[in-house]
């Protein structure tokens, strides 16, 4: 998809509605702006699609996190 928008008064840009639809972007989100390659580049950070298709930095299995559950529960049963 690709509009036009104008820059409004104290510098401001409006989102057209169907971009932010697309984008499922909506009232309080918070969005990143950078610039690179002299272009602005918003993008919106939502932490579901982040968690589906950001950059993975740690592993973890399932009984790792049982086994850190159940340590967190004992120490609330039996505290020192």
């Amino acid at each position: 998809m690709k509009t036009k928008i104008r820059v409004g008064k104290k510098l401001t840009i409006h989102i057209p509605k169907a971009v932010a639809e697309e984008l499922n972007i909506k009232e309080g989100d918070i969005l990143s702006l950078r610039v690179k390659d002299n272009k602005i580049i918003l993008e919106h950070n939502d932490a579901i699609l982040f968690s589906i298709k950001g950059k993975k930095f740690a592993k973890i299995t399932l009984d790792e996190i049982e086994k850190i559950s159940e340590e967190e529960q004992n120490s609330y049963e039996n505290p020192h």
